[in-house]
């Protein structure tokens, strides 16, 4: 699929030498350039710390140009005032808590303010149910510490710690994935800016400049509702699901474009019709309707995402570029749509098959779409 506004996938990439020969680049480095044109030019307020100014670090995520022609893309479509929010918060004390369904760019919008705000989104904490205190707050080098006992030297520090002495943003992915108990560790840090290390009788002071943004959501299995003393110390921006069906196509062939040409998938002929029926088919299942709203559909168990239906794309571009024509159809869609849609066998199935009878069968142009995914089903 070709995009003329993304880098080919055989042309060198924007400042991607320092990612090397990594599988995934880091924002700072893929869009190294924007973040040094944006700079260059920008004469407004800093906050301590901050490589951009607050209007600077917005344009960066919402895309513009600069005066000397420097196009930046937008890495968030949506609401600016979301975005403004957002970064207005960080100038502040207060911790930033980015909420929304699985798939809303919570984390795309999270690793983009660390990039132009800190320089690095590199300082990430990644929460999960076996995470504990001591992956939050520092950890020990025991080779030292029965050496020579507990010292600074001993200390193993942690992104969180990193973070506030050098002035910072640190992220906490998935927050609520944690343990209450293990969340509740971040109260200190949060409201009086110091981490304490009890066992050298000292502690970290955060540098200005330091803050948090941490993503949640609430819609898969397994997580932990944050407690009242630590939802007071965060700001929340919720991310909402694409508004309208062609803001979430724009979404999904931009960032397919990107995805592809970062994986260096084979060139194949551009597919915003194929794009269109995948989005329709997700936000008419998610949304429990057809678009017109004159018929009732049951919903899946997944969220069926925008993230899913860029994914859902990808996929059907790597198998149509090594395995198909070179061309994304319905036939290289089909299974990938049904390994989206259907993540409980028994439910999502009856969900899948009711879908295809009364909506896509009954859509003429669809024929082919339906006699595909019946072939996989």
């Amino acid at each position: 699929m070709t995009n003329p506004d993304a880098p080919k996938p055989d042309a060198p990439k924007p400042d991607a030498s320092k990612a090397g020969a990594q599988l995934r680049g880091a924002a700072e480095d893929l869009f190294g350039h924007e973040l040094a044109a944006l700079a260059a030019e920008d004469e407004r307020a800093r906050p301590a710390n901050w490589r951009l100014s607050p209007q600077a670090v917005v344009t960066y995520l919402m895309g513009g140009r600069t005066r000397s022609g420097v196009e930046v893309s937008p890495k968030y479509i949506g609401n600016r005032r979301l975005i403004e929010t957002a970064v207005a918060t960080l100038a502040t004390d207060r911790a930033l808590l980015l909420l929304g369904v699985p798939g809303t760019a919570k984390s795309w919008v999270s690793e983009h303010l660390a990039a132009a705000i800190s320089g690095s989104s590199q300082m990430l904490v990644q929460c999960t149910a076996g995470s504990d205190e001591n992956q939050i707050r520092y950890g020990w080098n025991y080779a030292i510490l029965l050496a020579k006992g507990p010292s600074r030297e001993a200390l193993v520090a942690t992104p969180l710690m990193r973070a506030m002495e050098q002035g910072r943003i640190v992220r906490f992915e998935e927050l609520t994935r944690m343990g209450s108990d293990v969340q509740d560790t971040l109260i200190t840090v949060l409201s009086e800016k110091t981490l304490p290390i009890p066992e050298i009788d000292g502690a970290v002071h955060a540098s200005r400049g330091f803050n948090l943004i941490a993503t949640a959501n609430n819609r898969d299995k397994g997580v932990n509702e944050l407690s009242s003393a630590l939802k007071r110390r965060f700001n929340v921006v919720a991310l909402p699901l694409p508004a309208s069906i062609e803001e979430e196509q724009a979404i999904v062939v931009k960032r397919v474009a990107e995805i592809g040409s970062s994986l260096e998938l084979p060139e194949i002929e551009p597919a915003e019709r194929e794009i269109a029926r995948v989005v329709t088919i997700f936000r008419e299942l998610r949304d429990g309707q057809t678009l017109n709203g004159k018929l009732r559909l049951k919903t899946p168990t997944g969220s069926l995402s925008t993230a899913e239906a860029i994914a859902v794309t990808i996929g059907a571009w790597a198998e149509a570029g090594h395995f198909g024509t070179g061309v994304i159809d319905a036939q290289s869609l089909a299974a990938n749509i049904v390994g989206a849609v259907v993540k409980d066998p028994v439910q999502d199935r009856v969900v899948m098959q009711e879908y295809l009878e009364t909506v896509v069968r009954e859509r003429k142009d669809w024929t082919d779409l339906y006699t595909a995914i019946r072939e996989v089903m």
